[in-house]
């Protein structure tokens, strides 16, 4: 199934958590914190929201740092996706 969002929406997949602190203990599941760097899979066009143009500034394949509490989350075929706002994405991460 393909997900295509509207507008400034952009569909991300939360990179994978450390599950050790620097010391090396292990963090168990209830205790990791949400994510806030994922990679970018979907964008949506952009354009007149709210009487502004929305012109997108992201790509897919990003890999961006948002927002901790932004976007709502969904499972599509099987994968935790979540849905955001161009606005709730705070930088692009670049290697």
């Amino acid at each position: 199934m393909k997900v295509k969002p509207l507008f400034d929406k952009v569909v991300v997949e939360s990179l994978e958590m450390e599950e050790k602190t620097q010391s090396g203990f292990i963090l168990p599941t209830a205790s990791q914190e949400k994510q806030q760097m994922a990679k970018i899979i979907a964008v949506g066009p952009g354009g007149v929201i709210d009487g502004k143009e929305i012109v997108m500034q992201v790509k897919v394949g990003d890999k961006i740092l948002y927002s901790k509490y932004a976007g709502s989350e969904f499972k599509v075929d099987g994968k935790e996706l979540t849905i955001i706002r161009q606005s709730d994405i705070l930088a692009v991460v670049e290697d």
